[in-house]
């Protein structure tokens, strides 16, 4: 295979996890601290929030609750997360944080731990790399005697911290500190930029002898050396405020005594170490992470592998094939399966897999009921399908009413044991059943609006139950209820947060009355079996509740809606009566300049998309300023930070101008470039090219084209799977699966052995314990697949080693040293 330019390697990095919960937050001045402290979570990346939880009222103990995925689009240094104390007439007070640097996320990745909260202290909120170059000279002064210059250059600085969102004003104080001397000297500021150019050069005298000898170099003095030391710190301009701190690095001087020149780059670290204040009665935070670092390849490299996977749905059995034995050595991973899934799906091979995998299942399924109920490979690929293809459906279908539950907060609950006084229950369970009213008919009416693949997938299901159970005429329909309506919308129902419709996990009552409507749902769809279910509930007050929505012949509606969505008929795309909010939020949006002596500025504005129109508001809930059909978007893409000096900067390009916002953070600009380009890209008229960067002076900043109407100059995003409206990146699925394949080598020997001996072996199959965890058909056909897995494996690992073999200096700009702190 031709070796490829090391330039096209990628290192992609993901953060998935949940902030649980709190326990003995404190202390904060004031009176009535414990009665009173409302908190919230937040996440950054070195300086920069991506991430929030709600305010959890009055408790020093809360339970926050609060999943989060994001992908970590920049390099970063350390995973921060502050507890606030929320207060309404003044700034919310930090109580304490949770620090954790980039190199020490695999200890914490995949399980749960109780961190300690340490103090948050404005000196020690740091980030960013300096570069430096010292030497010393040798220097003959007039009247004879030898000295030394130590030379000191600042070339430049990356990374540095946003400042209330902009770039910052930067400069650079640089001091030659020992036991008895403090010689300082500053840089020039430097406007508007994270990643200051300084190129500045300072001289500072090192030692004295009181006279010149003729020796072929000078000897420094012993003492002087080892006391002496570089410190170099950051700041912010602020004119006429005091200026901000940014961070420092400390280099010993005796670092030349065998390095004559010395240049590297250095981590900024915080002020003399940051606070030395103990922590121990701050309280503690319990989180779950699990951080993902990929190292992808040019796309060369996962050819092979690729094509193994991609041709799982033509092996006979599928057990044999290499999707199916990453399932079975992974099957305790709830994560395996999603690449391998988004795979098939990009190359239009998820439904014949799917649909071995659920007739090998079936095979193995003794009674009609209990069909699709298990924990398999089957139920798993569907799943995941029906979270990436179904997202847009789940939105359009459910969203609108789970607003109205969390907004309007009507008291549900009918079990007697939880009624609080004042309850009355007769009232409650009209607001209960009124809620699962419009939670049932808009999923029983939403069948235009299912994806045309997840109606493959459920039409394949039903045929296949039907065959297998051909005596039992309900099978065809419990076989698609069980994951469109236990699987799929009584989930989302009951964890809106999950599939990201709401922001935050709903507080308690709402929860429990999501529970109570997810129950009854679950129940509802199961009748589409025609099998009466209401023995199922364990609880008195569920049963009688559910007796009431016998008369309303919900079997017809769920057995309507299963047949729609998973036959033959063909179905036109829904028309939506009202518009579904995909995302909202606060950006920061250049104006257009209609006017022609206008001034083009930023202004705060309130972004809204919904599933028609994207547009913008001076606030939320005010009158639209401006309105865009979804149809007349043409590109949206990134914009280059050089454009307007300015961070996390995307563009919309649309039929009359070009809108130009930058999102709160990296995170959040990511997620509107997500949003955005699905529901746009299927659109008439789409742009093949844009320009990365601004018109302005006469001519384009990027390609210096003269014409403001020039076609760009770089290709737009790639439009891939239009009929799913989704972006998979093959070659980072391929990764994780080779991850996973190597997390995994000693299952995959096992198997291997155990395929050897039972094609050797003729007799009765031993029961051996670790045999018997794989589903081994046909060993002969295993055995091979096998084999080519260990073979591709072995080639990507050796072009991994190749790449770390050359890893970065330390010292370079991406391995830089963590500088000495006082």
């Amino acid at each position: 295979m031709a070796e490829e330019d090391d330039a096209t390697v990628r290192v992609l990095q993901s953060l998935r996890g949940k902030i649980c919960e709190a326990k003995n937050l404190g202390p904060l001045s004031g009176p009535n601290r414990q009665r009173d402290l409302c908190t919230f979570c937040t996440i950054s990346l070195d300086q920069e929030e991506v991430f929030r939880t709600k305010v959890f009222d009055k408790s020093v103990s809360p339970f926050y609750g609060e999943d989060f995925y994001f992908e970590i689009p920049r390099p970063f240094q350390c995973l921060s997360f502050y507890v606030y104390a929320k207060s309404v007439f003044q700034r919310d007070l930090p109580v304490g944080k949770v620090s954790i640097r980039k190199d020490d996320l695999a200890k914490y990745s995949g399980k749960e731990h109780w961190c300690s909260l340490h103090p948050v202290d404005p000196n020690s909120e740091v980030q960013g790399k300096v570069h430096l170059e010292m030497r010393l000279n040798e220097v003959i002064t007039e009247n004879g005697s030898v000295g030394q210059h130590l030379v000191v250059r600042i070339i430049e600085c990356q990374g540095l911290p946003l400042i209330s969102g902009q770039n910052c004003d930067p400069y650079a104080t640089v001091s030659l500190v020992g036991p008895a001397r403090s010689d300082q000297k500053k840089t020039k500021v430097k406007k508007k930029t994270s990643d200051p150019h300084f190129e500045e050069t300072f001289f500072f005298e090192v030692t004295r002898t009181s006279s010149y000898s003729k020796k072929s170099h000078f000897q420094v003095e012993e003492e002087d050396i080892e006391k002496l030391e570089i410190k170099v710190d950051l700041w912010n301009n602020e004119n006429l405020a005091q200026d901000v701190f940014l961070g420092e690095t400390r280099v010993h001087v005796k670092i030349l005594r065998s390095d004559h020149i010395h240049k590297a780059w250095y981590l900024l670290q915080p002020k003399g170490n940051g606070s030395k204040s103990k922590s121990d009665d701050l309280g503690s935070l319990r989180l779950k992470l699990t951080y993902i670092e990929d190292t992808v390849l040019p796309s060369a490299f996962y050819t092979p592998l690729c094509n193994l996977l991609l041709k799982s749905p033509d092996v006979k059995p599928i057990s044999a094939s290499a999707a199916h034995i990453l399932g079975d050595i992974c099957r305790e991973r709830y994560e395996a399966v999603l690449p391998t899934v988004r795979l098939l799906l990009h190359h239009n091979r998820f439904v014949p897999f799917v649909s071995a995998v659920a007739a090998l299942e079936l095979e193995n399924t003794q009674e009609a009921n209990t069909i699709f109920r298990g924990n398999s490979l089957a139920t798993r690929c569907i799943d995941d399908m029906m979270k990436i293809v179904g997202k847009n459906y789940l939105a359009v279908t459910l969203k609108p009413v789970i607003d109205e539950i969390c907004e309007s907060n009507k008291t549900c609950e009918i079990d007697p044991v939880k009624l609080k006084e004042g309850d009355n229950v007769v009232v409650n369970k009209e607001n209960l059943q009124g809620y699962v009213q419009k939670v049932f008919s808009s999923i029983t009416q939403s069948s235009s609006s299912c994806p045309p693949l997840m109606c493959d997938v459920f039409r394949s299901l039903r045929n296949l139950a039907c065959k297998r159970f051909s005596a039992d005429p309900h099978v065809q329909y419990s076989a698609v209820s069980s994951f469109v309506f236990l699987r799929f919308f009584a989930v989302a129902v009951l964890s809106p947060h999950s599939f990201q419709l709401r922001s935050h996990h709903p507080d308690p009552e709402i929860s429990r009355t999501l529970t109570l409507i997810s129950k009854t749902i679950q129940t509802l769809g199961s009748w589409g079996s025609l099998s009466k279910k209401m023995s199922s509930f364990k609880e008195t007050y569920m049963y009688d509740f559910f007796k009431s929505f016998q008369e309303d012949k919900c079997i017809e509606k769920v057995k309507k809606f299963l047949d729609e969505i998973s036959t033959n008929v063909s179905k036109e795309s829904s028309v939506l009566e009202d518009a579904v909010v995909l995302k909202e939020g606060e950006v920061q949006k250049r104006a257009q300049g209609r006017k022609r002596l206008g001034k083009k500025t930023f202004k705060k504005r309130w972004l809204r998309l919904t599933n028609r129109e994207l547009s913008y508001h001076k606030h939320k809930g005010k009158e639209a300023l401006c309105i865009i059909n979804v149809k007349n978007i043409q590109a949206v893409e990134k914009l280059d930070e050089s454009a307007f000096n300015r961070k996390n900067m995307f563009q919309v390009v649309h039929c009359e101008k070009l809108l130009y916002m930058q999102a709160g953070n990296c995170v959040e600009a990511g997620e509107w470039l997500e949003v955005l380009g699905p529901v746009s890209r299927c659109n008439e008229g789409r742009f093949s090219s844009f320009h990365p960067s601004n018109y302005s002076g006469g001519f384009w900043q990027c390609c210096r084209s003269p014409s403001s109407s020039a076609p760009g100059c770089k290709p737009c995003t790639t439009t891939v799977l239009a009929n799913l409206q989704l972006d998979i990146d093959c070659d980072r699925e391929t990764e994780r699966i080779f991850s996973l394949l190597s997390a995994n080598d000693a299952k995959l020997q096992n198997m291997e052995d155990a395929c050897a001996s039972m094609a050797v072996y003729q007799g009765p199959q031993r029961e051996q314990e670790d045999y018997s965890k794989f589903t081994i058909q046909e060993p002969k056909e295993t055995f091979q697949t096998l084999k080519q897995l260990r073979n591709i494996m072995e080639e990507l690992q050796r072009q991994h080693n190749i790449r770390s073999d050359t890893a970065a200096q330390y010292g370079s700009m991406d391995n830089p040293i963590i500088g000495k702190t006082s």
